[in-house]
């Protein structure tokens, strides 16, 4: 692997522009869930991504300053839930650190024991399997062992710093730009 690093570019870089601009990219959000000890622990992350179909892996990108992912990255298993359109309060929840994050929220246990928080889009039951340097975030790569949707839900997404839904386009209204 090469990896290039130029210390005067980083620095000049003005992080609050770069945020805005990365900004422009469509994300979903998801929060990850795992079972610490008897209780649930969860946080949201919307640097998610499929990584492999074979072996069937995806990847998470959890902040350095999280509180939650030192204890999830500990667990035998942890879910990454698509939430939905309608969860934005979830989101916000879950971004926060400390709190009773689960209280009031319906969830429900995955096969192994992972929360699959109710109403969400998708999920996805996962162990770590690796875990790499990313800056002022870590890379972790999942390993898949269960995953579901619900077909008539649509995600959450997140654009320039706010919430949105999916619309969806006919081929025709493209084409006559409509």
């Amino acid at each position: 692997m090469s990896t290039r690093s130029d210390s005067s570019t980083q620095s000049a870089v003005n992080t609050r522009a770069l945020r805005d601009v990365l900004g422009h990219f469509c994300s979903g959000v998801t929060v990850v869930t795992a079972m610490v000890g008897d209780e649930p622990a969860g946080f949201t992350c919307q640097s998610f991504s499929a990584l492999s179909l074979d072996p069937p892996l995806v990847l998470l990108c959890p902040s350095r300053r999280s509180t939650s992912w030192p204890a999830i990255r500990t667990a035998e298993t942890f879910c990454i839930n698509v939430l939905s359109s309608g969860q934005r309060d979830l989101s916000d929840r879950f971004a926060k650190s400390g709190g009773p994050k689960f209280a009031g929220v319906q969830w429900r246990p995955a096969e192994r024991g992972a929360p699959i928080l109710e109403g969400v889009a998708a999920w996805f039951e996962v162990t770590l399997t690796a875990e790499h340097d990313g800056g002022d975030h870590l890379i972790a790569v999942a390993g898949l062992l269960d995953f579901g949707s619900d077909p008539v839900t649509e995600p959450l997404v997140f654009h320039r710093s706010r919430y949105g839904g999916v619309v969806e386009l006919s081929l025709g209204s493209i084409e006559s730009g409509t």
